[in-house]
């Protein structure tokens, strides 16, 4: 199918999704996932009004960025921070989803003169092939994030295990939501969980019922990138 129709798909998708529990659609924003995607694809998107663009790579982000210069995007970076490129990524981008741990928060801390709002990533299946802070590890650093006074946590992202029956990625979805709320009713400086990135091209309809508020697409919307 042609972008124009994936995309009404998802959209339909993810109202009837919404209806199955109740929410408002409106609550939910579709991030569209640029890797590998030629900047023409990624215009298409554009016309068809979203908004908001997740890169992995700074080189290729870089590409897109001068090719759509001009347009009003939203551009989230989505990758592994890199210590030696977070200068680079700070001065791109309007969200880093994938902060994943202490350290990362140091550096950006350290680099940044306006205060800036980021994404915390947490290993919610705790793999070691896997970046992120465990439910753990966060808890822990929340004193550490109370005090940081240029960076704001205003959202958890996630990337659960893959299971071809999508519904057994449910329970990692709600262990998301689940800390969302832990968090929130702590009420801590510099930590308010507005949004929670989950669910991409398999399994963004039950991401949704269990509460994302952004959707990472990429196969979903552009179709399978080629070989």
């Amino acid at each position: 199918m042609a972008i124009r129709e994936n995309l009404e798909l998802i959209q339909n998708n993810i109202e009837k999704a919404c209806q199955r529990v109740k929410r408002d659609p409106r609550q939910v924003q579709i991030l569209a996932v640029c890797k590998d995607q030629g900047p023409e694809k990624i215009r298409q998107v554009l016309d068809l009004g979203i908004r908001l663009l997740g890169e992995n790579k700074t080189q290729e982000a870089e590409l897109h960025m001068q090719y759509l210069a001009g347009s009003n995007i939203n551009w989230h970076f989505i990758g592994k921070l890199q210590k030696n490129k977070i200068n680079k990524i700070l001065g791109m981008f309007h969200f880093i989803e994938s902060v994943d741990g202490v350290k990362s928060l140091e550096h950006i801390h350290k680099r940044v003169d306006d205060p800036i709002e980021v994404f915390i990533e947490i290993n919610i299946a705790e793999e070691k092939s896997k970046s992120g802070f465990t439910i753990e590890g966060l808890k822990k650093a929340i004193p550490y994030i109370s005090n940081l006074n240029k960076v704001t946590v205003s959202g958890l992202m996630a990337i659960p295990p893959y299971f071809e029956d999508a519904e057994k990625i449910r329970p990692y979805f709600s262990r998301l939501r689940e800390m969302q709320n832990t968090i929130n009713h702590m009420a801590i400086p510099n930590l308010k969980i507005s949004h929670l990135s989950m669910g991409m091209s398999h399994d963004y309809e039950i991401a949704v019922e269990e509460g994302a508020t952004i959707v990472r697409i990429g196969t979903a919307l552009f179709g399978r990138r080629k070989a």
